[in-house]
């Protein structure tokens, strides 16, 4: 005979279960924390933590709205949630690690009338910054 259930209440084996997949997800941490997907596969030369650091060096929150970056709710520029499952980046190149670099780095050079200023990142913090980025789904 088995006990009686509570309505509303589900058996402790799957609530169980289902906080192990959150947290083995890592969506229990908060949401101050930055990925520990090292690299991702379209940066394979970024570092998402250091690029964390990078986005909150160069002020990019002070534009747009990025998860994980303390007071990054700019609304300047487009909001950067859900970033890696983009098509394009600023409407003119495919959505890649070489391209997302390559308009961190130079942004006028790519679309010349754009608002987004050059502040001189080099190769490797653009590639830790895209890589962060591509952390975001």
């Amino acid at each position: 005979m088995t006990p009686p259930r509570l309505p509303g209440r589900a058996p402790r084996l799957l609530v169980s279960g289902a906080i192990a997949a959150i947290l083995a997800a890592g969506v229990g941490a908060s949401c101050e924390s930055t990925p520990t997907r090292i690299p991702p596969p379209q940066v394979p030369n970024g570092n998402p933590q250091q690029g964390a650091q990078e986005i909150q060096r160069f002020g990019c929150g002070a534009c747009h709205v990025i998860p994980g970056i303390r007071g990054a709710t700019g609304k300047v520029g487009p909001p950067l949630t859900d970033f890696s499952e983009r098509g394009f980046i600023a409407g003119e190149l495919p959505n890649n690690g070489d391209n997302l670099v390559r308009w961190i780095m130079d942004p006028k050079g790519v679309e010349p009338g754009t608002a987004m200023p050059d502040l001189g990142v080099t190769d490797q913090q653009a590639s830790d910054i895209a890589a962060y980025l591509f952390t975001l789904r």
